[in-house]
């Protein structure tokens, strides 16, 4: 894209909300090569001249926009934006959304739709950039089911008397969804207890808890404040919410809690591997996934410094190398890995860690 202007195309089958978008994209600088009301119609126009990103609404005549969304992975790669009103927070269509590799969410309301389609600061233009920079790739065949999950088993009263669990904190942002679901779903429901930031808003970090839980053999679950850390337990922090991890006793919980923003976002990632870093110390794992920005990496330094064994998602596997690129130039992780070498690096990373009272 270097010399040349950033180029768009709009699906949707609305063909005022078309035109208030495509206006919308060239006042903010981006070409809009096309337009098309459903995707049948957009893919002989697409096959012509293709984007650098694509916006895509869900619902459609002939075929949905997840539907799309999905061939559009498999055949040909592509960042794209979801903007309808079924992305909502919380919606399951979000969702699933991330999940099939859209790497953006701008929300249409179903009241004063006209006023967002006009309002220049409506997030479709920085939603639209942010998106050409992801690195997107051939989406691989998902199972149509997921297997029986068993239940976590019981942590004995015991398990942590001397304190020699291990905490295992990830952090990740664009194209995390699909990341963490990679991650987690390798991982046997004995991995010791997870803690997790997710860039995510407020209203979202629930529903992508109970995807998730669905999925893995771990218990999957949004946090709340006081929850433990305990092995076959993940805990996903909530939108709009810091969570960090604190030593209660010979146990470790979390803290969930208001604030500031930091790095921009809430919740932070700086602020969970901090707490970790501080709390956890060497009985801690670190690892920082794909993401946009630098939220993190001074966290995992701080891990790294404190004992722990620390890694980032490779640029080659990253959807946005970002987040992994700053903790790389930090001297924050101790290996760059695939995303697929994650979770087994994880166990092992565990596994070889001296037991520390």
């Amino acid at each position: 894209m270097s010399g040349n202007p950033l180029t768009a195309f709009v699906v949707d089958d609305s063909a005022i909300v078309r035109k208030h978008l495509a206006d919308t994209l060239t006042a903010g600088g981006i070409e809009v090569i096309g337009t098309a009301s459903d995707p049948l119609f957009a893919w002989p126009k697409l096959q012509a001249r293709w984007p650098d990103v694509i916006v895509l609404d869900v619902e459609m005549p002939r075929m949905d926009g997840i539907s799309f969304l999905r061939q559009i992975m498999a055949e040909r790669p592509t960042p794209v934006v979801m903007c309808s009103t079924l992305t909502a927070a919380g919606a399951t269509t979000t969702l699933q959304a991330l999940a099939e590799g859209a790497v953006g969410v701008v929300t249409k309301p179903k009241l004063g739709l006209r006023d967002f389609l006009t309002e220049p600061g409506n997030g479709l233009v920085a939603a639209v950039r942010a998106a050409a920079q992801a690195q997107v790739r051939r989406s691989a065949p998902r199972p149509t089911s997921a297997a029986p999950r068993a239940l976590p088993a019981a942590v004995p009263a015991f398990a942590m008397a001397e304190t020699t669990e291990r905490v295992l904190a990830i952090g990740a942002s664009t194209g995390g969804v699909q990341a963490l679901e990679t991650v987690l779903r390798a991982l046997p429901r004995t991995t010791p207890g997870i803690v997790i930031v997710q860039h995510m808003p407020e209203n979202f970090t629930a529903a992508f808890a109970q995807r998730l839980d669905a999925l893995c053999e771990m218990d999957v679950r949004e946090a709340r404040d006081g929850d433990r850390v305990i092995p076959g337990r993940v805990l996903i922090a909530p939108g709009g919410r810091h969570m960090q991890v604190a030593r209660s006793g010979a146990q470790y919980v979390v803290s969930v809690r208001d604030g500031p923003l930091v790095n921009r976002h809430k919740p932070s990632v700086d602020v969970l591997f901090r707490s970790v870093a501080q709390q956890v110390g060497a009985n801690a794992v670190g690892a920082l996934l794909t993401g946009m920005g630098d939220d993190g990496a001074r966290g995992l330094l701080e891990m790294r410094q404190a004992g722990a064994p620390t890694a980032g998602q490779d640029e080659a596997s990253c959807v946005v190398f970002g987040m992994p690129a700053q903790a790389q130039r930090l001297g924050a992780t101790g290996q760059m890995l695939p995303l697929e070498g994650i979770a087994p690096w994880l166990l092992r990373a565990a596994a070889e860690m001296p037991a520390s009272a």
